[in-house]
């Protein structure tokens, strides 16, 4: 069979609906491999017939709530001739199946926090490792020893071919040789998390880290090589049947080949982070990414994806944008970059990386020693002041952009154009006027807005700071002027003076936490939501129809509590009774009752009635079964968002601690639902609760919002909740030794380390590096 000593594409795979986190190669079928995603399945896929190149699902498991994040196959025995498949996942399981039914065969249970990696031995040894720190060895379906001494997240495991040795890699940046469940010797040497390893041979392994090396170490505990090209986070590593030379992937939107020791070629990726590879029995590469896609590629020409697939790949990295911050660009000055000419030199080595401007772009090329060519790779945004010099037609005008926005996943698509130089905020309000959206979505489009125009906002600097929760201290059509701040620091969460001594305070002043005071959700529009609510009555079943006195109640009761200066009476107990009883409404037509409830407990005598020791424990129970992972997305948000303004009372605040266990633990569920709303939401939970255990220290509690804040982030993106769960990391951990040795131990210092360079929005990198202080 022809060779082309280089890799190239075989095929892709887009099979799942999001990252793909874990790949093992199967025992059967031959040249079968198994996947498992974010998407909380895992799949089995084989290699389709000749002459096509492809694979093909074979069998799709499901059995975990919550995202799959490791993979590995257990060894074929007189029960399961077939083997059986292990797949563990952020609802602290692991799940056992046969390639016969979808479902689980059985589920392993011990684990405390989201199982990360497995590995599996002779005999049926399992071996599971967790961000709880403790590796646990499995047999028969019961866990027979737990492996402790780790200080913080086990990121991966493997079973060394010598019976009895097992390894294990952590955040505490050091590896770990178990014998009998006994640590016999612990590798130091990396200096970050240890996010992989790979076996050699019964006496030497491969690991990976967050330090962006490779090491090659003995069992006895020598390291004997270092391994440098990656230049970010490198997560898996695969070893070719020759046991000498390997493969890596990691952060770096790359797939990197070593041969005798040596980076032999590099292949980029149109996504930022590639998870996980494997190498298939015949040498080719199965890689998964943050794209959802698997792609597999050969050596073998008759393997190879057509030329025009091959064009179709090598295009979809060309669209790709690459952010300096997180390869090897270094800073980027586009007046000192040379023009398109410097691609006539060729390249020194497989995988050089040489950016060229063209025009007021900057383009990023890689050099293949393959093709002799340079490939682009990308082009480079957040560099420099670069503005787009394309413009695209809309209603007649020309604009920078035109936005594709769907506020309401069941109602159309609306266009939003914008031009760099308009002010977002303006922009997002006009937009939301135009089309009679509710000003709550007003932080959410401008956000988007910024996020999706790569930093090229034009336009005079704010004075003083803006509120990162509300937007106040922004100008905003219609809203009163505050005049201007006072000199020295700006409060980040109401924008206005904060206190300064005599002593003016430091620029390092931190800002952001600990943060005490409560956060609401404080948007309105009494008029929408009433209407909302007479549509919905009208067309509700006879039996659920509300009366014309009930709903004139409701009303009264919203514009009671939607302003400091309303000139409606306060609730009265008749009224806060109908909105109770009104609440339990089918779940289909809920929502606006729900959105009068969130406005309401604001009021300090509906927080007393509705949060009050005989009923309080009703409404939390109530809205705890609006939020179960399977219902209604408003309804989920909306009940979260109540939960949050509950803590602006005495009676609300006394509720949500008494009840801290339960309701952190469904909302954690809610990290998995893909939602920025409610992503924002249960970081403003996780925030308030933070505050409150941060005047009334109580370990367990924070344990708890330091586990589901860590378990958060590895799932949410949109930047202003994880602001949110950056400001509740400090507040938990500010001047509390313990929490801070926790905090350490769940690795959130490597989790979070990303966001400590992050310029848009600027209290993201600020309050990031803020944290990492705390836990130095």
């Amino acid at each position: 069979m022809a060779s082309s000593n280089s890799f190239k594409l075989r095929c892709s795979i887009p099979g799942h609906e999001m990252d793909v986190r874990g790949l093992a190669t199967a025992i059967f079928p031959e040249g079968a491999f198994v996947s498992v995603s974010r998407d909380r399945t895992g799949r089995v896929w084989v290699p389709n017939s000749s002459p096509d190149i492809g694979f093909s699902e074979m069998h799709c498991m499901s059995g975990h709530s919550n995202f799959v994040s490791c993979v590995c196959v257990i060894a074929p025995n007189e029960t399961y001739p077939r083997g059986l498949i292990a797949t563990g996942g952020n609802d602290n399981n692991i799940c056992i199946f046969t390639l016969d039914r979808p479902q689980p065969l059985y589920t392993l249970e011990g684990h405390k926090n989201t199982v990360c990696t497995l590995s599996s031995g002779k005999f049926g040894t399992l071996l599971s490792g967790s961000w709880d720190t403790t590796a646990k060895v499995w047999l028969n379906e019961k866990c027979m020893m737990t492996l402790q001494g780790h200080t913080a997240a086990v990121w991966t495991v493997i079973i060394l071919p010598e019976q009895g040795l097992m390894l294990s890699g952590s955040a505490d940046k050091t590896i770990k040789l178990w014998k009998a469940g006994r640590c016999e010797q612990t590798f130091t040497g990396h200096e970050d998390c240890v996010r992989g390893l790979a076996v050699i041979s019964n006496t030497e392994f491969l690991s990976c880290s967050n330090d962006k090396s490779v090491r090659r170490w003995q069992v006895t505990g020598e390291c004997i090589q270092v391994y440098y090209s990656h230049t970010n986070y490198i997560y898996s590593l695969a070893v070719f049947p020759n046991s000498q030379d390997f493969i890596s992937t990691g952060e770096d939107r790359s797939l990197r080949i070593w041969r005798q020791g040596e980076c032999c070629q590099t292949i980029r990726f149109p996504a930022q982070s590639v998870w996980c590879c494997c190498v298939l029995p015949n040498g080719d590469i199965a890689v998964g990414a943050s794209d959802g896609i698997i792609r597999i590629f050969t050596e073998a020409e008759d393997r190879m994806a057509s030329a025009e697939d091959l064009q179709a790949f090598e295009d979809e990295l060309s669209k790709a944008t690459i952010d300096p911050k997180t390869g090897d660009l270094g800073d980027i000055k586009l007046e000192d970059l040379p023009g398109r000419e410097h691609l006539n030199e060729p390249g020194n080595r497989d995988g050089q990386t040489r950016l060229i401007k063209d025009e007021q772009k900057v383009e990023a090329y890689q050099w293949s020693v393959s093709d002799g060519r340079w490939v682009k790779i990308g082009d480079v945004v957040g560099g420099s002041n670069q503005q787009t010099s394309k413009s695209v037609v809309y209603e007649g005008k020309e604009y920078d952009y035109v936005f594709t926005i769907d506020v309401n996943e069941e109602g159309p698509s609306m266009k939003l154009p914008y031009n760099v130089t308009d002010d977002p905020w303006l922009v997002a309000h006009n937009f939301l006027q135009k089309n009679d959206l509710s000003p709550m979505f007003l932080d959410q489009v401008a956000n988007f807005i910024i996020e999706n125009t790569k930093g090229h906002v034009v336009g005079p600097a704010q004075i003083g700071g803006g509120d990162p929760f509300t937007g106040a201290g922004r100008y905003i059509p219609g809203s009163s002027s505050n005049g201007s701040a006072p000199s020295g620091v700006a409060d980040p969460f109401t924008g206005k003076g904060a206190y300064s001594s005599a002593a003016q305070r430091q620029t390092s002043t931190n800002i952001y936490f600990p943060k005490t005071d409560g956060v609401t959700f404080e948007q309105a529009n009494a008029p929408q939501i009433i209407a909302k609510l007479k549509e919905l009555n009208e067309g509700a079943p006879r039996e659920h129809k509300l009366s014309d006195d009930t709903m004139e109640s409701l009303e009264q009761l919203l514009l009671a509590v939607c302003g400091a200066n309303s000139p409606e009476p306060p609730p009265t107990i008749q009224q806060i009774s109908l909105l109770w009883k009104v609440s339990h409404w089918p779940e289909d037509i809920v929502f606006p009752v729900l959105d009068i409830l969130r406005l309401a407990v604001r009021h300090p005598q509906v927080n007393e009635s509705l949060c009050g020791e005989a009923e309080g424990v009703q409404l939390c129970n109530h809205l705890l079964s609006l939020m179960r992972p399977e219902g209604r997305p408003a309804n989920q948000l909306l009940a979260l968002r109540t939960l949050c303004n509950s803590f602006s009372g005495r009676h609300g605040r006394a509720l949500l601690v008494s009840q801290r266990e339960a309701v952190l633990s469904r909302a954690a569920d809610l990290a998995a639902v893909y939602n920025k709303n409610i992503h924002i939401a249960l970081a403003t939970l996780v925030l308030n609760y933070a505050g409150c255990f941060h005047v009334q220290p109580d370990l367990d509690a924070k344990a708890q919002c330091l586990s589901v804040a860590s378990r958060a982030l590895e799932t949410v993106q949109d930047k202003e909740a994880i602001f949110r769960l950056l400001v509740a990391l400090g507040t938990t951990v500010a001047s509390d030794q313990t929490a801070q040795d926790l905090a350490r131990s769940l690795g959130v210092g490597s989790q979070i380390s990303k966001y400590s360079t992050v310029s848009e929005p600027s209290k993201l990198g600020e309050c990031c590096q803020l944290v990492l202080k705390e836990l130095q």
